[in-house]
């Protein structure tokens, strides 16, 4: 960028950055705009206050008949009478609109100046610029949320790869500017996910049998087993049980910290939320009804007079079904695939992760954190919503509108 006196004689259209910074102050804003002729174009404005410290930076278009001198004059001498300092510089103005566009959203408990700095690293290694940097949750975690321009998106998800491992870090790139609005259907995964339970774990501890059922999850959950089979083997166990378990089992789920609050933000803001599961309809849509979600799928055990057969009726919702699910339901809804997400953390919510439009890893075996297109190492299901570019400060004034405790994830 050049600084003041430099010769703007030629046709290229250039510009003058007016930045202003200072103890933030009722009136600094109307009184830098009220400095600049009445025909000035503004081509960018950023404010940001940070403990009381405003930064101000106004971006204006200029040409051959711009008496720049006399705006930086009154603009300097106006806001010095504020208490603020200006600093100025001009440049050649660069066509922005083909650059390509990302939000990088970055999570930490807490977040480290040496994290974020191995951040910035990556980024500039990417060959990006971060254009915009705000602060969109101080609590339960610390989440920032990055503009980010000038690189691909691959090269900007290579670099950030091992970030979460060696920095302690979480760790999202999205697509930038309007393509990651409008998100209008949210599957997730249950168990593990929306509930901090394996329902199948939880009968099974009826039955007697629940290390035998918990060694066959692990070895479906890590990919090292078909699902269907796998499912099908648990169910067997179950065989005997009253269908009176179901209703015990309910009153032991533990949901994720965060799940209701995600559930009722969802639901106010007009998403369709669907709790997809390998799981059981016996618990699964009791456990929508209380959660307000749109749509539940899951498999049906087979009771007859009462008793569990240790079968499944009809057909499985396995990996493939699970993102059958989401394809159904985003059709039913008339939502295309890129205003989708999937949230799980299992290896049978691979296909479902990766045809939604943003797959979300949550606290997932390693084998779905590296597929996915966003990672969540936290114990809340509500930072989900910083990836839909929802602040803690809108989450907040949301529960607080509607009598929820704001104070901790729900």
């Amino acid at each position: 960028m050049r600084h003041l006196g430099a010769d703007y004689s030629s046709s290229v259209p250039a510009s003058l950055l007016l930045n202003i910074t200072g103890a933030d102050r009722p009136g600094v804003t109307s009184a830098l705009f009220g400095c600049l002729p009445t025909d000035t174009t503004v081509l960018d404005v950023e404010q940001v206050v940070v403990q009381g410290l405003l930064t101000l930076g106004v971006l204006i278009e200029i040409d051959s008949k711009t008496d720049v001198e006399k705006i930086v004059h009154r603009t300097t001498q106006t806001l010095s009478e504020l208490g603020m300092q200006v600093s100025t510089a001009m440049s050649e103005t660069v066509d922005s609109a083909s650059k390509n566009r990302h939000t990088v959203t970055v999570l930490g408990t807490p977040l480290r100046a040496t994290a974020f700095s191995k951040v910035a690293d990556a980024i500039a290694h990417a060959g990006a610029n971060i254009d915009r940097i705000e602060r969109i949750a101080a609590y339960p975690v610390t989440a920032i949320e990055m503009s980010v321009s000038g690189s691909q998106l691959h090269s900007l998800r290579q670099q950030l790869a091992l970030l979460p491992a060696e920095a302690g870090l979480d760790v999202a790139v999205q697509q930038g500017g309007i393509n990651r609005r409008g998100r209008q259907l949210v599957v997730m995964d249950v168990d593990s996910t929306v509930i901090q339970d394996e329902g199948v774990e939880l009968l099974a501890r009826k039955a007697g049998v629940e290390d035998q059922v918990r060694e066959i999850t692990h070895r479906a959950m890590s990919g090292d087993i078909d699902f269907e089979e796998s499912l099908r083997q648990r169910v067997a166990l179950l065989k005997g049980l009253p269908e009176t378990v179901f209703e015990s089992v309910l009153a032991e789920l533990r949901l994720t910290p965060g799940a209701r609050t995600l559930c009722r933000v969802l639901n106010s803001l007009g998403y369709h939320v669907a709790l997809v599961s390998g799981g059981f309809t016996q618990v699964v849509e009791p456990l929508g009804e209380t959660l307000g979600v749109d749509h539940t799928r899951a498999n049906m055990l087979e009771v007859v007079n009462g008793t569990l057969t240790g079968s499944i009726v009809g057909d499985i919702v396995d990996r493939a079904g699970k993102a059958k699910a989401l394809v159904e339901l985003a059709a039913e809804h008339g939502i295309p695939l890129s205003r989708t997400v999937a949230v799980g953390d299992g290896a049978n919510d691979l296909d479902m992760l990766a045809v939604a439009g943003l797959g979300i890893a949550f606290n997932a075996k390693p084998v779905v954190q590296d597929a996915a297109d966003a990672s969540l190492n936290v114990p809340y299901l509500d930072t989900v919503l910083y990836l839909l570019g929802i602040s803690r400060e809108e989450i907040d004034e949301f529960n607080a509108q509607n009598g929820f405790e704001a104070s901790k994830p729900l």
